[in-house]
C-alpha cells in the first residue's frame, strides 16, 4: 500500500544511526521511520512547552 504522506530525506553519521537503532529496539518499535517521528513529536512538545512558557 503506498502512502499520501510527505516523505523526507534524513542522512545521519553511524553513531546517530546506532543511537536510533537502540532507541528503536529498547522500546519495540517496528521502524526507524517509526522511532523518529515519535522522538520527533517528543521534541517538538518539549520545545513548544519551552517556547510558550508552559
Amino acid at each position: 500500500m503506498p502512502t499520501e504522506k510527505p516523505k523526507i530525506i534524513f542522512v545521519a553519521d553511524n553513531e546517530l544511526i546506532e543511537r536510533l537503532d537502540d532507541f528503536r529496539f529498547e522500546n519495540r518499535i517496528n521502524t526507524r521511520s517509526e522511532a523518529i517521528r515519535r522522538l520527533l513529536n517528543e521534541a517538538l512538545k518539549k520545545y513548544e512547552r519551552k517556547a510558550h512558557g508552559k
